[in-house]
């Protein structure tokens, strides 16, 4: 694995928000959910769409805060614009687990 410098870790933006909306994404490639997550002021609500359909559905994840990368360039997948990356790990089968925090924070608080 290549290491980096602290200064490459500064640059990306990872912030806590709220899913505040969540639908099926039945026109993805691959299984997907449309979801809307609330960063609070300076960033308020941003979309992505994020592959989790084996452990979450779209009414289980409204109002679950969840962890994403907010400074990536937008992206198009499948005419939807996806500008945040929501983070998660892959468990024993490699389906999707969201991050989150232990602990109810404020939306937009970033990561360190």
């Amino acid at each position: 694995m290549d290491q980096i410098a602290y200064a490459d870790f500064e640059r990306v933006d990872i912030r806590v928000g709220t899913v505040v909306d969540a639908q099926p994404f039945p026109e993805a490639r691959k299984p997907a959910i449309k979801l809307w997550v609330e960063f609070g002021e300076g960033i308020g609500v941003r979309q992505s769409s994020a592959q989790l359909t084996v452990h979450y559905t779209p009414d289980r994840l409204i109002g679950r805060q969840v962890m994403a990368v907010v400074n990536f360039a937008p992206r198009r997948i499948a005419g939807f614009e996806s500008q945040v990356l929501v983070l998660g790990l892959p468990d024993e089968n490699g389906a999707v687990v969201l991050l989150r925090p232990d602990l109810k924070v404020p939306d937009g608080a970033k990561m360190f």
